[in-house]
């Protein structure tokens, strides 16, 4: 399997097949994901400038895709070397950890944000759909 740099525009492109599949297993398995839709400024790229993307989930089905969503409820500025670790290990203490040690910052409703960790349900990279992140992720 192919791939690519975090956040490249090849990368999209994977990520979209990837939950075209993803998200036809999710709905079939019937499990529980928060709903919450999460704006990211990613810093110090290593493309020109920073890079604007949202992840989450809609109504159980994964959502990631480039610029921000309109109806986001929260905005979060991460640098890249975090944000690749938390969003494609899936790794919420990682998120943690990184949020104390100022590596992030969050606008918006933090009580969906601390719902979505509490239930442990993965958020943004719910059943597996890190472990498949990983797979074309250089």
């Amino acid at each position: 399997m192919a791939t690519y740099p975090f956040l490249s525009d090849d990368w999209f492109e994977a990520v979209h097949e990837v939950l075209v599949t993803h998200s036809e297993v999710s709905n079939a398995s019937g499990t529980t994901v928060t709903d919450v839709v999460m704006n990211l400024t990613v810093t110090e790229t290593p493309f020109d400038n920073p890079r604007e993307l949202h992840v989450g989930s809609l109504e159980g089905t994964p959502l990631w895709g480039r610029e921000h969503h309109s109806d986001a409820h929260l905005t979060i500025t991460v640098d890249y070397v975090t944000a690749k670790e938390v969003f494609v290990s899936g790794d919420a203490q990682a998120a943690l950890s990184a949020f104390m040690a100022g590596k992030v910052t969050v606008q918006g409703d933090l009580t969906r944000l601390m719902a979505l960790m509490q239930n442990g349900d993965g958020g943004p990279s719910p059943g597996g759909l890190a472990e498949t992140l990983q797979t074309i992720t250089e």
